[in-house]
């Protein structure tokens, strides 16, 4: 649900960044987050297969798995892991997805993953990428009250670029939401 306060300052920031504001993916709406996090995984694990969360981060061939969506329209800035609040009316529409999900199934257990470009060193994308996740993580729960305790963090770095290039690509700049409470203990 978009307010006049996030929707005004999202005009702005668009009449100000006007290249930027239009190069971004559009955010999924919150009913498609929603179906894409809802949706079966596409193999279930059997009981004795199940993970622990750190070695399910670790398990790409899991990950995989597990549904996922990936949200590029949320602009970070080069080497930033800051969400301006002109951002807020993208991160509420996930937080909306989030809270149907927590109000139908309290388990359901989210990783907010971090990704950058592969510019710069592979220590500093790591760290970078690890910050954006979490910042994320802190704008859904501390300004949108979606309960800290379902979702985790994780950054991949450059690890796993959408744009397979060493320039700078805004598409590679993401976060990607999973849902991971079938594939853990």
């Amino acid at each position: 649900m978009l307010t006049r306060r996030t929707f005004a300052v999202a005009v702005i920031a668009a009449i100000a960044m006007p290249s930027l504001a239009s190069a971004q993916a559009t955010t999924p709406s919150a009913a498609t987050i929603e179906r894409q996090l809802d949706a079966a995984p596409m193999k279930k694990p059997r009981p004795n297969e199940r993970v622990t969360i750190r070695e399910f981060k670790r398990r790409p061939d899991l990950r995989r798995m597990a549904r996922s969506i990936d949200i590029q329209s949320i602009n970070f800035e080069f080497g930033s892991a800051a969400i301006a609040p002109s951002q807020y009316g993208k991160v509420e529409t996930i937080a909306d997805a989030l809270h149907r999900i927590l109000r139908r199934d309290r388990g359901a257990r989210i990783l907010i993953e971090g990704h950058t470009d592969a510019v710069g060193s592979f220590e500093s994308n790591q760290v970078l990428s690890e910050r954006r996740a979490a910042s994320l993580k802190r704008t859904l729960a501390g300004e949108f009250g979606v309960p800290s305790f379902a979702l985790d963090t994780v950054g991949y770095g450059e690890e796993f670029l959408l744009v397979p290039t060493q320039q700078e690509n805004w598409r590679n700049r993401r976060v990607t939401l999973r849902r991971f409470d079938e594939f853990v203990r």
